[in-house]
């Protein structure tokens, strides 16, 4: 098979890559400004001009540029001073320097200050399209071998963490620092950041040689989390007929990982408490104790120290839990994360459903980073598999106002309580089922039986309706 492309279909690439390409021309002369603009603006998908770096920069915090082609002799910053300003920053946009004075020491500065090409001025149209095709397809290249690399390191069930952006090299950090001990971990965030991954993260950099256990606190009975977590011995309780290990005796020398901690029983945080500061467990109807080794790592939304002051969660365990707390950062919050996270999943899922990934133009990654992502980097996966099917980015996903604002009419009075929220968007999805509890649950992510529970709490609190 031959995997060489021939220069017609090298052609083809690069003309669809210009295509989709937002270009910056940096030059103090309004001539080569109107020359560049004349012969790219319609075969790209933007070109914007600057006469000064000054005003580039202004642009370039506006708008997101793939390829700058910037004079190295501006009025005020130069050209170099600039990109090395950009460079000390992070910032690693693929450059062109233009310029009609070009010696040996300035050739060899713009090389060192991360050049992709050096082009004399004056020069043809031809010319400098053969600079932007050598740039441009080192650039897919370049993204392509960093996917090529993610996929390597996420061999084993996604465990990866993608992301350049500070929080992200931030957390990462800690990862490493706190995977190798014995401590527990509380991971915070809102939904879809992905809690469960960091728990995943930091049990395959323990080296523990037991295994990872997850479960979801808050989508079981409260009635059978004890008999879940601790197992139970024949006869325990009517039904029991054999012995039964739970989830912390399987997960004995690897990681239980308890999602959506808060939902625990009361009951339950107290033997989960005794196991892990004695290090013993007993299963339900039990008369021994059993030594066990094992790691947990706990996962929230909700303020657990708020709900410990309010006598909702035992303060003791919070405090046993918390003894290191990683935050994932929403994906709002990850800026360029946005970019590398959705080649990430295009790759990842145009394989599964094999389909051709879809070349994403400039406007596309525009909405992208325009959007608030409320579901996170689940949500934004959810979008990239929507592009792969329908071919284009469905922009009516991405909902009509980007913007955030304060709650208003019909959302909840800024005074009002986390339990008070809960209760009124509760008493919301049950109207509009017709008070179908089991729908209403499986909408809610809760069994029915939680439901109820919360219902019979409101009934018996006095505030009736």
């Amino acid at each position: 098979m031959n995997l060489m492309k021939s220069d017609g279909e090298l052609e083809l690439v690069f003309n669809r890559l210009l295509r989709s390409a937002a270009i910056l021309v940096v030059d103090d002369e309004p001539g080569m400004r109107n020359f560049l603009k004349r012969a790219f603006e319609d075969r790209c998908a933007l070109l914007e001009v600057a006469g000064s770096a000054e005003e580039a920069e202004a642009l370039r915090l506006r708008y997101h540029f793939d390829l700058l082609l910037v004079d190295i002799r501006l009025p005020g910053l130069s050209g170099l001073e600039w990109m090395e300003k950009l460079r000390e920053r992070g910032v690693r946009t693929h450059v062109i320097y233009m310029t009609a004075y070009a010696d040996l020491e300035m050739a060899v500065a713009a090389l060192r200050n991360g050049a992709d090409d050096f082009i004399m001025k004056p020069f043809r149209t031809e010319q400098i399209l053969v600079s932007m095709r050598r740039t441009l397809m080192r650039r897919q290249i370049l993204r392509e071998n960093s996917l090529l690399r993610l996929q390597l390191e996420q061999m084993r069930e996604d465990d990866g963490l993608v992301g350049e952006s500070e929080a992200m090299q931030t957390l990462s950090s800690l990862i490493q620092r706190v995977a190798a001990t014995r401590s527990t971990v509380l991971v915070q965030g809102e939904n879809g950041v992905g809690k469960a991954l960091v728990a995943r993260v930091l049990h395959r950099l323990s080296r523990r040689g037991g295994a990872f256990i997850s479960f979801n606190c808050g989508t079981v009975d409260p009635d059978q989390i004890d008999s879940e977590l601790f197992g139970y011995i024949k006869g325990a309780f009517e039904g029991a007929n054999q012995t039964r290990d739970g989830l912390i005796a399987h997960a004995d020398k690897g990681t239980l990982f308890l999602d959506e901690v808060a939902h625990l029983p009361e009951s339950v945080q107290a033997k989960l408490l005794g196991v892990l500061e004695r290090g013993v467990l007993r299963p339900l109807g039990g008369a021994r104790e059993f030594p066990i080794d094992v790691r947990v790592i706990a996962a929230t939304t909700s303020d657990l120290a708020q709900l410990g002051t309010s006598g909702m969660f035992r303060a003791d365990l919070f405090y046993r839990l918390n003894a290191m707390q990683l935050q994932v950062p929403p994906l709002r919050e990850r800026g360029r994360d946005i970019e590398l996270l959705a080649a990430h999943f295009m790759e990842q899922l145009s394989s599964e459903l094999r389909l051709a990934p879809v070349q994403l133009l400039h406007a596309d990654w525009e909405k992208l980073h325009a959007y608030h992502w409320p579901g996170n980097v689940r949500e934004l996966r959810n979008v990239v598999e929507r592009t792969l099917l329908l071919g284009e980015l469905p922009t009516d996903s991405l909902g009509k106002d980007n913007t955030v604002s304060a709650p208003t009419e019909p959302g909840f009075p800024l005074d009002w309580s986390m339990e008070q929220v809960e209760r009124a968007h509760i008493e919301a999805v049950l109207e509009s089922l017709g008070n179908n509890k089991s729908a209403a649950a499986r909408q809610l992510g809760v069994s029915r039986k939680t439901l109820e529970r919360k219902q019979a709490l409101w009934s018996g609190s006095g505030d009736e309706e």
